[in-house]
C-alpha cells in the first residue's frame, strides 16, 4: 500500500514532537541575523601574527569568547550547525554564516577568534534491557562535587543526538555536565526506533545508571530534562531513575489523543476558523481517537461517513494534528486491511496516562512552555499543572510568548506558514539555572505562571 506523504510526515509528528530533521530543515533555512554579535563592541579579536586563524575541518564543541558568551559547534546532515548562547542560530555552510572552523578555534563575525573549551569526553555503550545504547558524558572543566549532573529524554526525532544535540552542549556551557546517548534505532545505538514510552523510559533509566557510574565522585544535584516527547518519558523514569528534579522544555499534560484533537484545534483557529467548523473537527477527533486506542476496532465506519459529509469542504485539507490529518486522507478500505504501518510500528502505548504519572512525582519540576506552540498546545497542560501545585506539588511554570514548538521564534508567511529563525532568547538560561537550584532573574521574554 502506497502511503500518503502526510502519513510519513505523521509518523515522525506522533506525539506532538519536532523530528529532528525538521530540526536541522529549520536551521538550515533560518533568517540568522546575528545582531548580538556585531553589536557586542566588547569582542576582542584573539588572533596576533604569531597565532594566526587559519581554516580547518569544523569539530563539534563549545568556543567560547568570555564567561557568558559562547557557541556550539553540532554535527548537521549538511555541514556543521552552529547554536550561539544568546539562541542564535545557523549552518556553517550558509552564504551569510556567522561561523567559520578552524584549528581549535572558530572566527566570529569574520574577525573574533573564540578558542575551543576543553571539556571532559567519556564515550560509553550501555545496556538497556537486551539494546546496546551508546552514550557520552561531557563534563564541563573543573567539575566536581558541585556540579549538576543532566541526562536529556528526547524528542521523538528518530536520529541521534551524540555530536548533534545542540540543548546538551548549551547546559555543557553553563557549567552542568550532560550525559547524551542516542535512542535505540537511532544513531550509534542498536535496537529499533519506537516511541513506545514505557520502554524509553526503561532506557532513561539504563542511561542514568551509567551516567552516575561515569561521573562517580564528580557531580552534585542529579536530574532529568525532557524535551517534547521526552516530557512523557522523563516523569515515567523519575523514581527508578532517582531523579532530584524533572525540568520539561516544551512538553505536556495530556495524552496524545488530546493532544493531537488540541493541536487540530489550533491549527483551524489559526486560520480563523470559528466554533463551527471547531466542532466538525472535534467530531472528527473524537473519531480518530477511538480509532487508534482500539487498533482499528473502532470508528473506521464513522471516519468513513465523516469523509463522504465533510470531505469536499474548503477546512478539510488544513486538519491535521499529529495523526487525525492521515487518517482523513485514507480510505476506510486501506485502513481497515492494511491500518498504516509507519504509524503502527511505532508500538505507542494509548494507555498511558501524563496526569496519573505526574500525581507519583515527588521532586521539584519546572515547565518551559512556548505560549504559540501548534504542535503541543498548552491550555491545557497549564490548567493540570496548576491543579497539581495546588494539591501541593512542587511546580514551576515558565511561558515564552510569541514562541512555537522547540522554543523557536518565528516569522509567520500570509498562507499561516511559519519559519523558524532562532531559539527564544533565556531558554537555555532557564534550564541550566534550574539544574543548578538557583532560578532567578528574567529569562528572555517569558513569565511566571
Amino acid at each position: 500500500m502506497k502511503i500518503p506523504s502526510s502519513a510519513l510526515l505523521a509518523a515522525s509528528l506522533l506525539a506532538g514532537s519536532v523530528s529532528f530533521a525538521e530540526d536541522i530543515k529549520s536551521v538550515s533555512e533560518a533568517k540568522v541575523t546575528g545582531a548580538s554579535i556585531h553589536d557586542n563592541r566588547s569582542l576582542e579579536h584573539a588572533s596576533t601574527a604569531s597565532n594566526p586563524f587559519r581554516s580547518a575541518p569544523c569539530e563539534t564543541g563549545i568556543f567560547r569568547m568570555n564567561k557568558a558568551t559562547f557557541v556550539a559547534i553540532t554535527k548537521a546532515d549538511r555541514g556543521f550547525d552552529y547554536t550561539f548562547s544568546d539562541g542564535i542560530v545557523g549552518n556553517t555552510q550558509h552564504a551569510n554564516a556567522l561561523v567559520e572552523c578552524g584549528q581549535g578555534a572558530v572566527l566570529v563575525g569574520a574577525k573574533q577568534t573564540w578558542p575551543k573549551v576543553a571539556v571532559a569526553e567519556s564515550n560509553t555503550r550501555f545496556e538497556s534491557n537486551g539494546v546496546m545504547l551508546a552514550g557520552r558524558l561531557m563534563e564541563p572543566p573543573g567539575a566536581g562535587k558541585n556540579t549538576p549532573l543532566v541526562i536529556y529524554a528526547h524528542g521523538s526525532e528518530d536520529g541521534g543526538w551524540i555530536d548533534r544535540g545542540r540543548d546538551p552542549y548549551q547546559m555543557l556551557g553553563r557549567g552542568v555536565s550532560v550525559f547524551v546517548y542516542d535512542k535505540r534505532g537511532t544513531g550509534l545505538s542498536e535496537g529499533e526506533y519506537t516511541q513506545n514510552f514505557p520502554r524509553l523510559s526503561d532506557d532513561l533509566v539504563a542511561a542514568s545508571r551509567e551516567a552516575k557510574r561515569l561521573a562517580e565522585g564528580r557531580f552534585g544535584r542529579f536530574g532529568l530534562i525532557g524535551l517534547s516527547q521526552g516530557g512523557w518519558i522523563a516523569p515515567l523514569a523519575a523514581v527508578s531513575a532517582k531523579a532530584e528534579f524533572l525540568g520539561i522544555g516544551y512538553g505536556l499534560v495530556v495524552d496524545i489523543a488530546e493532544q493531537d484533537a488540541a493541536q487540530v484545534t489550533k491549527e483551524l483557529r489559526d486560520r480563523g476558523y470559528g466554533d463551527d467548523i471547531l466542532a466538525k473537527a472535534k467530531a472528527a477527533t473524537d473519531i480518530t481517537g477511538r480509532l487508534v486506542r482500539s487498533g482499528y476496532k473502532e470508528g473506521l465506519d464513522e471516519l468513513a461517513e465523516f469523509q463522504n459529509k465533510f470531505g469536499k469542504e474548503v477546512w478539510f485539507p488544513f486538519v491535521k494534528g499529529g495523526y487525525t490529518g492521515v487518517y482523513l486522507s485514507m480510505s476506510v478500505d486501506d485502513l481497515r486491511k492494511n491500518g498504516v504501518p509507519q504509524l503502527d510500528k511505532l508500538g505507542v502505548d494509548w494507555s498511558q496516562n501524563p496526569m496519573q504519572v505526574l500525581k507519583n512525582v515527588d521532586v521539584p519540576h519546572m515547565w518551559a512552555l512556548a505560549d504559540e506552540d501548534r504542535q503541543a498546545p498548552i491550555a491545557l497542560t497549564v490548567e493540570r499543572l496548576s491543579n497539581l501545585r495546588k494539591k501541593g506539588q512542587d511546580i514551576s511554570m515558565y511561558i515564552f510568548p510569541d514562541t512555537d514548538h522547540g522554543m523557536w521564534n518565528y516569522e509567520q508567511a500570509a498562507d499561516f506558514s511559519r519559519k523558524h529563525t532562532r531559539i527564544t532568547t533565556g531558554f537555555y538560561d532557564l534550564m541550566a539555572d534550574w539544574a543548578k537550584g538557583k532560578l532567578g532573574g528574567k529569562y528572555g521574554k517569558a513569565y511566571r505562571r
